[in-house]
Protein backbone atom coordinates (compact mmCIF):
# COMPACT_ATOMS: atom_id res chain seq x y z
CA UNK A 1 0.00 0.00 0.00
CA UNK A 2 3.15 2.39 0.78
CA UNK A 3 4.44 1.37 -2.77
CA UNK A 4 1.35 2.32 -4.32
CA UNK A 5 0.84 5.74 -2.62
CA UNK A 6 4.20 6.71 -3.30
CA UNK A 7 3.59 5.82 -7.02
CA UNK A 8 0.42 7.82 -6.78
CA UNK A 9 2.34 10.31 -4.94
CA UNK A 10 5.25 10.99 -7.98
CA UNK A 11 2.92 10.94 -10.18
CA UNK A 12 0.64 13.60 -8.62
CA UNK A 13 3.94 15.73 -8.86
CA UNK A 14 5.16 15.56 -12.30
CA UNK A 15 1.47 16.12 -13.68
CA UNK A 16 1.43 19.46 -11.81
CA UNK A 17 4.70 19.94 -13.06
CA UNK A 18 4.28 19.25 -16.96
CA UNK A 19 1.03 21.17 -16.43
CA UNK A 20 2.72 24.84 -15.07
CA UNK A 21 5.56 23.95 -18.19
CA UNK A 22 2.56 24.02 -20.29
CA UNK A 23 0.92 26.76 -18.91
CA UNK A 24 4.44 28.69 -19.24
CA UNK A 25 4.41 27.46 -23.03
CA UNK A 26 0.98 28.82 -23.95
CA UNK A 27 1.96 31.95 -22.18
CA UNK A 28 4.86 32.35 -24.02
CA UNK A 29 2.97 32.71 -27.59
CA UNK A 30 -0.20 34.44 -26.52
CA UNK A 31 2.52 37.28 -25.35
CA UNK A 32 3.64 37.09 -28.87
CA UNK A 33 0.54 36.83 -30.13
CA UNK A 34 1.03 40.22 -32.95
CA UNK A 35 4.23 38.70 -33.64
CA UNK A 36 3.30 35.15 -34.65
CA UNK A 37 -0.01 37.23 -37.01
CA UNK A 38 2.83 39.10 -39.10
CA UNK A 39 4.28 35.89 -39.72
CA UNK A 40 3.50 33.62 -43.12
CA UNK A 41 0.13 31.30 -42.19
CA UNK A 42 1.98 28.14 -43.24
CA UNK A 43 4.27 28.77 -40.24
CA UNK A 44 2.20 30.14 -37.41
CA UNK A 45 2.03 26.58 -35.73
CA UNK A 46 5.71 26.48 -36.25
CA UNK A 47 6.45 29.80 -34.46
CA UNK A 48 4.25 28.75 -31.95
CA UNK A 49 5.60 25.79 -31.31
CA UNK A 50 9.20 27.69 -31.63
CA UNK A 51 7.59 29.68 -28.85
CA UNK A 52 6.68 27.22 -26.58
CA UNK A 53 10.26 24.99 -26.72
CA UNK A 54 11.99 28.26 -25.84
CA UNK A 55 9.75 28.87 -23.11
CA UNK A 56 10.11 25.26 -21.76
CA UNK A 57 13.75 25.49 -22.34
CA UNK A 58 14.34 28.35 -19.91
CA UNK A 59 13.93 25.56 -17.23
CA UNK A 60 16.59 22.76 -16.34
CA UNK A 61 14.48 19.91 -17.22
CA UNK A 62 16.80 17.42 -15.99
CA UNK A 63 15.27 16.59 -12.55
CA UNK A 64 11.74 16.54 -14.28
CA UNK A 65 13.04 13.94 -17.32
CA UNK A 66 14.67 11.81 -14.62
CA UNK A 67 11.23 11.37 -12.68
CA UNK A 68 9.55 10.65 -15.48
CA UNK A 69 11.33 8.33 -16.94
CA UNK A 70 11.76 6.49 -13.59
CA UNK A 71 7.51 6.10 -13.68
CA UNK A 72 7.89 4.76 -16.98
CA UNK A 73 6.54 7.89 -19.02
CA UNK A 74 8.10 10.08 -21.75
CA UNK A 75 11.38 12.05 -20.89
CA UNK A 76 10.35 14.87 -23.35
CA UNK A 77 13.70 13.88 -24.95
CA UNK A 78 12.19 14.07 -28.74
CA UNK A 79 9.60 17.33 -28.41
CA UNK A 80 10.97 19.86 -30.55
CA UNK A 81 8.33 19.10 -33.45
CA UNK A 82 5.63 19.49 -31.25
CA UNK A 83 6.15 20.70 -28.07
CA UNK A 84 2.21 21.25 -26.67
CA UNK A 85 1.06 17.54 -27.92
CA UNK A 86 4.42 16.05 -26.22
CA UNK A 87 3.51 17.71 -22.47
CA UNK A 88 -0.46 16.68 -23.40
CA UNK A 89 0.82 13.38 -24.03
CA UNK A 90 2.17 12.86 -20.36
CA UNK A 91 -0.27 14.41 -18.49
CA UNK A 92 -2.83 11.88 -20.54
CA UNK A 93 -1.20 8.86 -19.40
CA UNK A 94 -0.63 10.61 -15.85
CA UNK A 95 -4.41 11.69 -15.44
CA UNK A 96 -5.81 8.50 -16.62
CA UNK A 97 -3.27 6.77 -13.73
CA UNK A 98 -4.90 9.60 -11.21
CA UNK A 99 -8.76 9.86 -12.49
CA UNK A 100 -8.08 13.39 -12.56
CA UNK A 101 -9.24 15.44 -15.58
CA UNK A 102 -7.37 18.29 -17.26
CA UNK A 103 -8.47 21.23 -19.58
CA UNK A 104 -6.09 20.32 -22.59
CA UNK A 105 -6.71 22.23 -25.17
CA UNK A 106 -6.32 19.55 -28.65
CA UNK A 107 -4.33 20.50 -31.71
CA UNK A 108 -5.51 20.02 -34.67
CA UNK A 109 -3.10 17.82 -36.69
CA UNK A 110 -3.64 19.09 -40.30
CA UNK A 111 -3.46 23.10 -39.25
CA UNK A 112 0.32 23.03 -38.45
CA UNK A 113 3.18 23.57 -40.96
CA UNK A 114 4.82 20.14 -41.33
CA UNK A 115 8.94 20.72 -41.63
CA UNK A 116 9.06 17.69 -44.26
CA UNK A 117 6.67 20.00 -46.18
CA UNK A 118 8.90 22.65 -45.84
CA UNK A 119 11.82 21.31 -46.54
CA UNK A 120 10.31 19.91 -50.05
CA UNK A 121 8.89 23.75 -50.70
CA UNK A 122 12.79 24.86 -50.30
CA UNK A 123 14.89 22.37 -51.41
CA UNK A 124 12.75 20.34 -53.77
CA UNK A 125 11.93 16.64 -53.59
CA UNK A 126 8.73 15.12 -51.74
CA UNK A 127 7.11 15.43 -48.58
CA UNK A 128 7.35 12.13 -48.24
CA UNK A 129 10.66 11.44 -48.97
CA UNK A 130 12.95 11.67 -45.67
CA UNK A 131 16.61 11.65 -47.88
CA UNK A 132 18.54 14.69 -46.76
CA UNK A 133 19.21 16.47 -49.86
CA UNK A 134 22.68 16.83 -51.01
CA UNK A 135 23.84 20.41 -51.99
CA UNK A 136 27.04 21.19 -53.59
CA UNK A 137 29.39 24.22 -54.46
CA UNK A 138 30.04 24.68 -58.43
CA UNK A 139 33.52 25.66 -59.06
CA UNK A 140 34.23 28.42 -61.06
CA UNK A 141 35.26 26.03 -64.30
CA UNK A 142 31.05 24.99 -63.75
CA UNK A 143 30.64 27.81 -65.89
CA UNK A 144 32.07 26.55 -69.36
CA UNK A 145 32.15 22.89 -68.49
CA UNK A 146 29.01 21.48 -68.77
CA UNK A 147 30.06 17.93 -68.03
CA UNK A 148 30.92 18.73 -64.78
CA UNK A 149 27.23 19.95 -63.64
CA UNK A 150 25.98 16.85 -65.79
CA UNK A 151 28.29 14.49 -63.52
CA UNK A 152 27.37 16.24 -60.60
CA UNK A 153 23.58 15.14 -60.98
CA UNK A 154 24.45 11.63 -62.03
CA UNK A 155 26.28 11.31 -58.27
CA UNK A 156 23.64 12.43 -56.74
CA UNK A 157 23.38 16.53 -56.28
CA UNK A 158 20.07 17.88 -55.39
CA UNK A 159 21.02 21.26 -55.02
CA UNK A 160 23.39 23.62 -57.01
CA UNK A 161 25.18 26.51 -54.85
CA UNK A 162 26.98 29.37 -56.35
CA UNK A 163 29.59 31.45 -54.33
CA UNK A 164 28.71 35.17 -55.81
CA UNK A 165 32.02 35.69 -53.46
CA UNK A 166 33.74 34.42 -57.16
CA UNK A 167 33.40 35.07 -60.49
CA UNK A 168 30.85 37.87 -62.05
CA UNK A 169 27.15 37.61 -63.66
CA UNK A 170 28.36 36.57 -66.63
CA UNK A 171 29.85 33.01 -65.19
CA UNK A 172 26.47 32.80 -62.77
CA UNK A 173 24.43 32.88 -65.48
CA UNK A 174 26.20 30.12 -67.19
CA UNK A 175 26.36 27.50 -64.33
CA UNK A 176 22.99 28.11 -63.82
CA UNK A 177 21.89 27.45 -67.16
CA UNK A 178 24.36 24.17 -66.85
CA UNK A 179 22.70 23.29 -63.93
CA UNK A 180 19.42 23.65 -65.92
CA UNK A 181 20.25 21.85 -68.94
CA UNK A 182 21.50 18.76 -66.64
CA UNK A 183 18.07 18.29 -64.72
CA UNK A 184 14.74 20.58 -63.84
CA UNK A 185 14.81 18.66 -60.77
CA UNK A 186 17.82 20.30 -59.18
CA UNK A 187 17.40 23.58 -57.71
CA UNK A 188 20.03 26.42 -57.42
CA UNK A 189 21.40 28.37 -54.38
CA UNK A 190 23.12 31.57 -54.95
CA UNK A 191 25.53 32.85 -51.71
CA UNK A 192 25.32 36.48 -51.65
CA UNK A 193 29.59 37.22 -50.21
CA UNK A 194 28.28 39.46 -47.34
CA UNK A 195 30.86 42.06 -45.85
CA UNK A 196 34.38 41.32 -45.67
CA UNK A 197 36.54 41.55 -42.57
CA UNK A 198 39.83 40.49 -43.80
CA UNK A 199 43.67 41.33 -42.95
CA UNK A 200 45.34 44.17 -45.18
CA UNK A 201 48.30 43.85 -47.54
CA UNK A 202 51.36 42.50 -46.72
CA UNK A 203 54.72 43.41 -48.50
CA UNK A 204 55.78 41.30 -50.95
CA UNK A 205 58.18 37.79 -50.49
CA UNK A 206 60.71 37.58 -52.16
CA UNK A 207 61.21 37.07 -56.02
CA UNK A 208 61.41 32.92 -55.96
CA UNK A 209 59.94 30.14 -57.78
CA UNK A 210 60.44 26.53 -55.35
CA UNK A 211 61.47 23.14 -57.21
CA UNK A 212 61.75 19.70 -55.25
CA UNK A 213 62.50 16.18 -56.72
CA UNK A 214 59.95 13.57 -55.32
CA UNK A 215 60.96 11.01 -52.62
CA UNK A 216 60.45 8.15 -51.17
CA UNK A 217 59.62 6.11 -47.50
CA UNK A 218 63.29 6.26 -47.18
CA UNK A 219 64.60 9.79 -48.55
CA UNK A 220 65.33 8.14 -52.22
CA UNK A 221 64.15 10.23 -55.23
CA UNK A 222 61.70 8.73 -57.70
CA UNK A 223 61.13 11.87 -59.39
CA UNK A 224 63.72 14.53 -60.13
CA UNK A 225 63.00 18.04 -59.58
CA UNK A 226 62.17 19.37 -63.11
CA UNK A 227 61.83 22.71 -64.89
CA UNK A 228 61.83 24.71 -68.12
CA UNK A 229 64.10 27.39 -69.16
CA UNK A 230 61.69 29.01 -71.48
CA UNK A 231 61.40 32.80 -73.34
CA UNK A 232 58.34 32.99 -71.34
CA UNK A 233 57.00 32.68 -67.33
CA UNK A 234 54.18 29.56 -66.81
CA UNK A 235 54.32 28.34 -63.93
CA UNK A 236 50.56 26.77 -64.41
CA UNK A 237 52.43 24.24 -66.93
CA UNK A 238 53.07 20.70 -66.42
CA UNK A 239 56.76 21.51 -65.99
CA UNK A 240 56.81 24.85 -65.17
CA UNK A 241 57.92 27.30 -67.48
CA UNK A 242 61.00 29.84 -66.05
CA UNK A 243 61.81 33.21 -68.09
CA UNK A 244 65.59 33.29 -69.37
CA UNK A 245 65.64 36.38 -71.94
CA UNK A 246 68.14 35.58 -73.95
CA UNK A 247 67.11 33.10 -76.44
CA UNK A 248 70.69 32.13 -78.06
CA UNK A 249 71.75 30.98 -75.02
CA UNK A 250 68.48 28.44 -75.12
CA UNK A 251 68.98 27.15 -78.43
CA UNK A 252 72.87 26.42 -77.51
CA UNK A 253 71.86 24.10 -74.92
CA UNK A 254 71.90 20.20 -75.90
CA UNK A 255 71.14 16.88 -74.13
CA UNK A 256 73.43 16.38 -71.01
CA UNK A 257 74.49 19.97 -70.37
CA UNK A 258 75.48 21.05 -66.72
CA UNK A 259 73.66 24.23 -66.15
CA UNK A 260 75.43 25.36 -62.39
CA UNK A 261 73.61 28.16 -60.36
CA UNK A 262 72.84 29.39 -57.05
CA UNK A 263 69.64 29.37 -55.46
CA UNK A 264 68.26 31.97 -53.37
CA UNK A 265 69.55 30.86 -50.07
CA UNK A 266 73.10 30.63 -51.79
CA UNK A 267 73.36 26.63 -52.11
CA UNK A 268 75.23 25.47 -55.19
CA UNK A 269 73.35 23.36 -57.82
CA UNK A 270 74.14 21.45 -60.91
CA UNK A 271 70.98 20.30 -63.32
CA UNK A 272 70.79 18.43 -66.27
CA UNK A 273 69.74 19.58 -69.65
CA UNK A 274 67.02 16.43 -69.86
CA UNK A 275 65.25 17.96 -73.43
CA UNK A 276 66.27 21.17 -75.53
CA UNK A 277 64.27 21.55 -78.74
CA UNK A 278 65.20 25.17 -79.17
CA UNK A 279 62.30 27.10 -77.95
CA UNK A 280 63.81 25.66 -74.67
CA UNK A 281 65.07 23.15 -72.40
CA UNK A 282 64.06 21.25 -69.51
CA UNK A 283 65.95 20.85 -66.40
CA UNK A 284 66.33 17.75 -64.00
CA UNK A 285 68.17 17.34 -60.59
CA UNK A 286 68.39 15.77 -57.65
CA UNK A 287 67.93 18.71 -55.01
CA UNK A 288 65.25 21.16 -53.73
CA UNK A 289 66.10 24.17 -55.68
CA UNK A 290 64.59 28.32 -54.72
CA UNK A 291 64.94 29.60 -58.58
CA UNK A 292 65.69 33.01 -57.82
CA UNK A 293 64.57 36.42 -60.09
CA UNK A 294 68.22 37.50 -61.73
CA UNK A 295 70.31 34.56 -60.44
CA UNK A 296 72.73 33.65 -62.99
CA UNK A 297 72.98 30.59 -65.35
CA UNK A 298 76.24 28.95 -66.41
CA UNK A 299 76.72 25.84 -68.66
CA UNK A 300 80.53 26.31 -68.80
CA UNK A 301 81.45 29.88 -70.17
CA UNK A 302 77.81 30.52 -71.41
CA UNK A 303 75.89 32.60 -68.75
CA UNK A 304 72.15 33.72 -68.93
CA UNK A 305 70.02 35.05 -66.01
CA UNK A 306 66.68 34.20 -64.76
CA UNK A 307 64.14 36.68 -65.99
CA UNK A 308 61.49 38.02 -63.85
CA UNK A 309 59.29 36.03 -61.25
CA UNK A 310 56.26 36.66 -58.96
CA UNK A 311 56.64 37.56 -56.06
CA UNK A 312 55.86 35.08 -53.16
CA UNK A 313 52.92 35.89 -50.89
CA UNK A 314 54.52 38.36 -48.00
CA UNK A 315 53.38 37.18 -44.36
CA UNK A 316 54.03 37.66 -40.36
CA UNK A 317 55.19 35.03 -38.06
CA UNK A 318 53.46 35.34 -35.21
CA UNK A 319 54.02 33.85 -31.96
CA UNK A 320 51.94 33.23 -28.57
CA UNK A 321 52.73 36.45 -26.50
CA UNK A 322 52.92 38.43 -29.14
CA UNK A 323 51.35 41.95 -30.02
CA UNK A 324 49.65 42.31 -32.81
CA UNK A 325 48.38 46.11 -33.70
CA UNK A 326 44.74 45.35 -35.70
CA UNK A 327 44.97 48.87 -37.79
CA UNK A 328 42.45 50.66 -40.04
CA UNK A 329 45.27 51.66 -41.93
CA UNK A 330 45.92 49.61 -45.41
CA UNK A 331 49.27 50.40 -45.19
CA UNK A 332 51.29 47.06 -45.80
CA UNK A 333 51.91 44.98 -42.50
CA UNK A 334 55.36 45.68 -41.02
CA UNK A 335 57.10 43.24 -38.24
CA UNK A 336 60.06 43.83 -36.21
CA UNK A 337 60.68 41.49 -33.12
CA UNK A 338 57.73 40.55 -31.55
CA UNK A 339 55.33 43.31 -32.53
CA UNK A 340 53.40 43.36 -35.62
CA UNK A 341 51.32 45.70 -37.03
CA UNK A 342 48.20 44.74 -39.84
CA UNK A 343 45.35 46.27 -41.67
CA UNK A 344 41.83 45.28 -41.02
CA UNK A 345 39.66 46.19 -44.49
CA UNK A 346 36.78 46.57 -42.14
CA UNK A 347 36.98 50.39 -40.45
CA UNK A 348 33.70 50.39 -38.56
CA UNK A 349 35.01 47.48 -36.42
CA UNK A 350 37.08 49.91 -34.48
CA UNK A 351 34.26 51.75 -33.16
CA UNK A 352 32.61 48.63 -31.36
CA UNK A 353 35.84 46.51 -30.33
CA UNK A 354 36.64 46.92 -26.52
CA UNK A 355 39.53 46.06 -24.44
CA UNK A 356 38.84 42.13 -23.49
CA UNK A 357 37.19 41.07 -26.63
CA UNK A 358 38.91 37.95 -28.43
CA UNK A 359 40.31 38.17 -32.16
CA UNK A 360 40.74 35.16 -34.34
CA UNK A 361 42.77 35.54 -37.55
CA UNK A 362 42.57 32.75 -39.98
CA UNK A 363 40.03 30.74 -39.23
CA UNK A 364 41.27 30.63 -35.80
CA UNK A 365 44.91 29.54 -36.37
CA UNK A 366 45.50 32.42 -34.54
CA UNK A 367 43.60 33.90 -31.59
CA UNK A 368 44.51 36.98 -29.32
CA UNK A 369 42.59 39.38 -26.91
CA UNK A 370 42.56 42.99 -27.20
CA UNK A 371 44.77 44.55 -24.74
CA UNK A 372 43.56 48.59 -26.00
CA UNK A 373 41.69 50.29 -28.44
CA UNK A 374 41.36 53.93 -29.71
CA UNK A 375 42.15 55.80 -32.11
CA UNK A 376 41.53 53.27 -35.47
CA UNK A 377 43.97 50.86 -33.73
CA UNK A 378 43.56 47.62 -31.39
CA UNK A 379 46.13 45.86 -29.17
CA UNK A 380 46.30 42.35 -29.24
CA UNK A 381 48.08 40.10 -27.41
CA UNK A 382 48.90 36.52 -29.23
CA UNK A 383 47.21 33.87 -26.42
CA UNK A 384 47.24 31.49 -29.40
CA UNK A 385 49.61 30.47 -32.47
CA UNK A 386 51.28 26.85 -33.30
CA UNK A 387 54.70 25.97 -32.31
CA UNK A 388 57.60 28.17 -34.13
CA UNK A 389 54.84 30.65 -35.08
CA UNK A 390 51.65 30.88 -37.23
CA UNK A 391 52.14 33.03 -40.98
CA UNK A 392 49.29 35.98 -41.11
CA UNK A 393 49.21 36.41 -45.11
CA UNK A 394 46.94 39.58 -46.50
CA UNK A 395 43.32 38.49 -47.13
CA UNK A 396 42.68 36.13 -44.18
CA UNK A 397 39.08 36.20 -42.04
CA UNK A 398 39.16 38.04 -39.30
CA UNK A 399 36.67 37.19 -36.17
CA UNK A 400 35.31 39.34 -33.50
CA UNK A 401 33.20 36.96 -31.31
CA UNK A 402 33.03 38.94 -28.22
CA UNK A 403 32.35 42.61 -30.40
CA UNK A 404 28.89 43.47 -32.03
CA UNK A 405 29.63 45.30 -35.27
CA UNK A 406 27.67 47.77 -36.38
CA UNK A 407 27.28 46.78 -40.07
CA UNK A 408 25.13 45.12 -42.24
CA UNK A 409 24.89 41.44 -43.09
CA UNK A 410 23.71 43.26 -47.38
CA UNK A 411 26.82 45.02 -48.60
CA UNK A 412 26.32 46.86 -51.98
CA UNK A 413 27.92 44.79 -53.84
CA UNK A 414 25.43 41.95 -52.48
CA UNK A 415 22.47 44.79 -53.75
CA UNK A 416 24.07 44.68 -57.13
CA UNK A 417 24.64 40.46 -57.60
CA UNK A 418 20.54 40.24 -56.63
CA UNK A 419 19.68 41.42 -60.05
CA UNK A 420 21.54 38.48 -60.62
CA UNK A 421 19.86 36.25 -58.11
CA UNK A 422 16.27 36.94 -58.56
CA UNK A 423 16.91 36.18 -62.68
CA UNK A 424 18.47 32.49 -62.41
CA UNK A 425 17.97 31.20 -58.83
CA UNK A 426 15.84 29.34 -56.34
CA UNK A 427 17.19 30.66 -53.09
CA UNK A 428 19.31 33.21 -52.07
CA UNK A 429 21.61 32.74 -49.00
CA UNK A 430 22.22 35.61 -46.91
CA UNK A 431 25.48 35.56 -45.26
CA UNK A 432 26.31 36.73 -41.46
CA UNK A 433 23.08 37.54 -40.81
CA UNK A 434 23.56 39.11 -37.45
CA UNK A 435 19.57 40.78 -36.33
CA UNK A 436 16.20 40.82 -37.59
CA UNK A 437 17.33 43.73 -39.14
CA UNK A 438 19.47 42.09 -42.01
CA UNK A 439 16.52 39.62 -43.43
CA UNK A 440 14.20 43.11 -43.31
CA UNK A 441 16.78 44.55 -45.61
CA UNK A 442 16.55 41.11 -47.81
CA UNK A 443 12.67 41.47 -47.87
CA UNK A 444 12.65 45.26 -48.72
CA UNK A 445 15.26 44.31 -51.56
CA UNK A 446 13.79 41.21 -53.17
CA UNK A 447 10.27 42.97 -53.19
CA UNK A 448 11.45 46.22 -54.91
CA UNK A 449 12.85 42.98 -57.86
CA UNK A 450 9.27 41.35 -57.46
CA UNK A 451 10.94 38.36 -55.98
CA UNK A 452 8.96 37.74 -53.04
CA UNK A 453 8.47 33.89 -54.02
CA UNK A 454 12.27 33.22 -54.23
CA UNK A 455 13.37 31.00 -51.22
CA UNK A 456 15.27 32.40 -48.50
CA UNK A 457 18.08 31.00 -46.92
CA UNK A 458 19.53 32.67 -43.72
CA UNK A 459 23.42 31.43 -42.62
CA UNK A 460 24.54 31.11 -39.17
CA UNK A 461 27.91 32.63 -38.66
CA UNK A 462 28.45 34.81 -35.74
CA UNK A 463 28.01 34.42 -32.39
CA UNK A 464 25.68 37.59 -32.68
CA UNK A 465 23.69 36.15 -34.94
CA UNK A 466 23.07 32.97 -32.47
CA UNK A 467 21.90 34.72 -30.05
CA UNK A 468 19.60 36.99 -32.11
CA UNK A 469 18.46 33.31 -34.15
CA UNK A 470 14.64 33.63 -32.55
CA UNK A 471 13.85 36.79 -33.50
CA UNK A 472 15.62 36.02 -37.18
CA UNK A 473 13.96 32.97 -37.22
CA UNK A 474 10.54 34.72 -36.64
CA UNK A 475 11.17 37.34 -39.26
CA UNK A 476 12.02 35.05 -41.35
CA UNK A 477 8.97 33.04 -41.37
CA UNK A 478 7.16 36.25 -43.07
CA UNK A 479 8.08 34.37 -46.32
CA UNK A 480 6.79 30.95 -46.99
CA UNK A 481 9.90 29.16 -48.31
CA UNK A 482 12.93 29.61 -45.77
CA UNK A 483 15.52 27.49 -44.02
CA UNK A 484 19.08 27.80 -41.62
CA UNK A 485 22.37 27.19 -42.90
CA UNK A 486 24.62 26.18 -40.37
CA UNK A 487 27.90 27.74 -41.42
CA UNK A 488 30.18 25.81 -39.43
CA UNK A 489 33.38 27.41 -40.16
CA UNK A 490 33.12 31.27 -38.98
CA UNK A 491 30.70 29.68 -36.41
CA UNK A 492 33.35 27.78 -35.04
CA UNK A 493 35.71 30.09 -34.61
CA UNK A 494 33.58 32.57 -33.11
CA UNK A 495 31.84 30.30 -31.18
CA UNK A 496 35.20 28.18 -29.79
CA UNK A 497 36.19 24.89 -31.74
CA UNK A 498 34.77 23.33 -27.92
CA UNK A 499 31.32 24.35 -28.56
CA UNK A 500 30.64 24.18 -31.98
CA UNK A 501 29.13 20.35 -31.30
CA UNK A 502 26.61 21.97 -28.78
CA UNK A 503 25.77 24.94 -30.84
CA UNK A 504 25.20 22.82 -34.03
CA UNK A 505 22.92 20.85 -31.86
CA UNK A 506 21.21 23.42 -29.76
CA UNK A 507 20.51 25.19 -33.90
CA UNK A 508 18.91 21.64 -35.26
CA UNK A 509 17.04 21.57 -32.32
CA UNK A 510 15.52 25.45 -32.51
CA UNK A 511 15.39 24.72 -36.20
CA UNK A 512 13.04 21.78 -35.45
CA UNK A 513 11.11 23.26 -33.22
CA UNK A 514 10.33 26.24 -35.83
CA UNK A 515 9.52 22.99 -38.33
CA UNK A 516 12.06 24.87 -40.99
CA UNK A 517 14.50 22.65 -42.87
CA UNK A 518 18.63 23.14 -41.75
CA UNK A 519 21.60 23.10 -44.83
CA UNK A 520 24.37 21.30 -42.73
CA UNK A 521 27.66 22.64 -44.05
CA UNK A 522 31.77 23.48 -44.06
CA UNK A 523 34.21 20.86 -44.44
CA UNK A 524 31.41 17.84 -44.78
CA UNK A 525 33.94 14.82 -46.23
CA UNK A 526 36.51 18.02 -47.10
CA UNK A 527 39.73 15.11 -47.47
CA UNK A 528 37.36 13.04 -49.66
CA UNK A 529 36.46 15.98 -52.32
CA UNK A 530 40.76 16.75 -52.27
CA UNK A 531 42.78 13.67 -51.80
CA UNK A 532 40.33 10.59 -53.01
CA UNK A 533 40.42 9.25 -49.18
CA UNK A 534 38.23 10.12 -46.68
CA UNK A 535 38.94 10.67 -42.90
CA UNK A 536 37.12 8.23 -40.71
CA UNK A 537 36.03 10.93 -38.36
CA UNK A 538 34.49 12.82 -41.72
CA UNK A 539 32.65 9.47 -42.05
CA UNK A 540 31.32 10.20 -38.68
CA UNK A 541 30.34 13.55 -39.15
CA UNK A 542 28.79 13.06 -42.16
CA UNK A 543 26.58 10.73 -40.96
CA UNK A 544 25.48 13.03 -37.95
CA UNK A 545 24.61 15.56 -40.51
CA UNK A 546 21.95 13.21 -42.06
CA UNK A 547 19.87 14.84 -39.29
CA UNK A 548 19.62 17.75 -41.58
CA UNK A 549 17.38 18.26 -44.13
CA UNK A 550 20.31 19.17 -46.16
CA UNK A 551 24.28 18.88 -46.52
CA UNK A 552 26.55 20.91 -48.05
CA UNK A 553 29.56 19.71 -49.63
CA UNK A 554 32.20 22.55 -50.90
CA UNK A 555 34.83 21.85 -54.16
CA UNK A 556 37.62 19.69 -55.23
CA UNK A 557 38.89 17.52 -57.36
CA UNK A 558 37.36 14.50 -56.10
CA UNK A 559 34.09 16.00 -55.38
CA UNK A 560 32.03 13.36 -57.47
CA UNK A 561 33.22 10.86 -55.12
CA UNK A 562 32.46 12.92 -52.26
CA UNK A 563 28.90 13.23 -53.52
CA UNK A 564 28.54 9.29 -54.31
CA UNK A 565 29.97 8.43 -50.83
CA UNK A 566 27.79 11.36 -49.02
CA UNK A 567 24.55 9.73 -50.70
CA UNK A 568 25.26 6.20 -49.64
CA UNK A 569 26.02 7.41 -46.34
CA UNK A 570 22.92 9.15 -45.71
CA UNK A 571 20.57 6.70 -46.96
CA UNK A 572 22.33 4.25 -44.85
CA UNK A 573 21.81 6.42 -42.11
CA UNK A 574 18.34 7.42 -42.63
CA UNK A 575 17.25 4.24 -41.50
CA UNK A 576 19.07 4.10 -38.26
CA UNK A 577 17.82 7.57 -37.18
CA UNK A 578 15.12 10.68 -38.08
CA UNK A 579 16.41 13.63 -35.93
CA UNK A 580 16.62 12.09 -32.80
CA UNK A 581 14.55 9.35 -32.69
CA UNK A 582 16.16 6.01 -33.34
CA UNK A 583 15.00 4.09 -36.46
CA UNK A 584 14.79 0.35 -35.02
CA UNK A 585 14.73 -1.20 -38.48
CA UNK A 586 16.07 -5.59 -38.59
CA UNK A 587 19.28 -5.43 -37.14
CA UNK A 588 21.21 -7.69 -40.33
CA UNK A 589 24.47 -7.57 -38.31
CA UNK A 590 23.61 -10.33 -35.50
CA UNK A 591 21.15 -13.10 -34.86
CA UNK A 592 20.15 -14.58 -31.23
CA UNK A 593 22.96 -17.36 -30.32
CA UNK A 594 21.74 -20.85 -30.91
Amino acid sequence: MNAERAFHDALAVVRDEVRALRDDARSAADAAAERIERVHPHHREGARNLLHYLALREHDLRPLQERLSTLGLSSLGRMEGDVLRNLDAVLRVTEAALGTEDDRQEIDPDDRGDLRDNAAALLGGDADDRRTRIMVTLPSSGADDASLAAGFVDAGMDLARINCAHDDPSAWRRMAENVRAASDRVRVAMDLAGPKLRTGPVGDGPHVVKVKPARDAAGGVVEPARFALAAELDLGASVPRIPVADRAWLARRSPGDLVRFHDARGRSRRMSVARADGEGVVLEGDRTSYLEQGATLRCEDDEARIGELPAVAGALRVERGDTLTLTASLQPASSEGGSHRIGCTLPEAFTAIEVGHRVAFDDGKIEGVVRSAGDGEASIEITRARAGGAKLKAEKGINLPDTDLPIAALTEEDVAALDTVVDIADIVELSFARSADDIRRLYDELDARGADQLGVVVKLETTQGFRALPEIILELMRRPRVGVMIARGDLAVEAGFARLAEVQEELLWICESARIPVIWATQVLDDLAKSGVPTRAEITDAATAGRAECVMLNKGPRIEDAIRALDDILGRMADHIDKKSPQLRRLRSWSPPA
